[in-house]
């Protein structure tokens, strides 16, 4: 029998981010899921330094790195998995589903670059496929609902749910983004909490909940079951649709959006350079009034 992953977390606090190396303490086999890559947004400048952290500590630990697995094509942070690929060989996994995210932000910032069929990544999972991270069997479970393409992996006793669910006090992910839908939301939530209720659950972000002081990124099926703010047990789906709905009109567009978007569907790359040798990123313009002819 398999023996349990190793887990180890990093947060990026400038996006909330939660990295975790995952590993195989039998075959030294690792994954790299949700890692995030340094940019500022007021300079266009792009940095490696998180996804060197998350590289040295693999590294220190004689891990081999064969897996960086995106949960969704993420609209807080840019990732950071082809510069994992590029150093470690390591491939690209995200859900099958990518390919209706592509097709639904390619006009959106006039990608006519960007393919949308997944290729751009290695692996495209199917729901319920299983994989090896060394000897632990590792399974995708499709949890769409924050958007069309969001997976939760699970391995072993541990589950990494992306933005589906946060920690019990803060509650569940937005639904209102392209493609999102809070029914769907409800749906995959309960499924995760089908689960045994031992299962370890781990977050993509955290934001502190009013009255907690320090950030936390792992929690259980049966902390979750009992105690989530929005979707604890006995809640309806119409209930939660209603307060999901209704949370999500008062929130604004994540600071990260745009760049965000347009890099993750193409698996963390940047789009062509242009004739100049420099990348560019789109910002799409919406006027909420005629403008005025000059």
């Amino acid at each position: 029998m398999p023996g349990q992953p190793i887990i180890r977390a990093f947060f990026d606090e400038p996006t909330n981010t939660v990295s975790y190396l995952v590993a195989d303490p039998a075959t030294k086999r690792a994954a790299v899921i949700d890692p995030a890559l340094d940019y500022d947004h007021n300079s266009g400048e792009v940095d490696t330094r998180s996804v060197e952290v998350i590289l040295r500590a693999a590294k220190e630990a004689g891990y081999t790195i064969i897996w960086t697995l995106e949960t969704h094509a993420h609209a807080d942070h840019l990732s950071g998995s082809p510069y994992i690929k590029a150093r470690t060989g390591a491939r690209i996994g995200i859900g099958e589903h990518i390919q209706e995210v592509q097709r639904i932000f390619r006009p959106v910032f006039n990608a006519t670059d960007l393919k949308t069929d997944g290729s751009d990544f290695d692996n495209l999972f199917r729901d319920g496929e299983r994989f090896k991270i060394g000897n632990l069997e590792a399974e995708v479970i499709y949890t769409p609902g924050h958007t069309p393409a969001d997976v939760t992996y699970k391995v072993e006793d541990a589950a990494f749910v992306g933005d589906t669910l946060f920690m019990p006090d803060y509650g569940t992910a937005r639904a209102d983004f392209p493609g999102g839908d809070a029914h769907q939301l409800y749906q995959s939530i309960n499924q995760l909490m089908q689960l045994p209720s031992e299962t370890r659950l781990f977050m993509c972000h955290d934001y502190k909940a009013p009255g907690r002081d320090k950030y936390e990124w792992e929690t259980t099926v049966a902390e979750q079951r009992a105690n989530n703010v929005h979707v604890k047990e006995g809640v309806t789906e119409d209930e939660f649709v209603a307060v999901r709905t209704a949370r999500d009109a008062k929130l604004s567009a994540p600071r990260l959006l745009l760049p965000s978007i347009q890099v993750n569907i193409r698996a963390g790359k940047f789009p062509p350079a242009e004739a100049n040798g420099v990348r560019y990123l789109a910002m799409p313009v919406k006027f909420k009034s005629p403008v005025p002819a000059t």
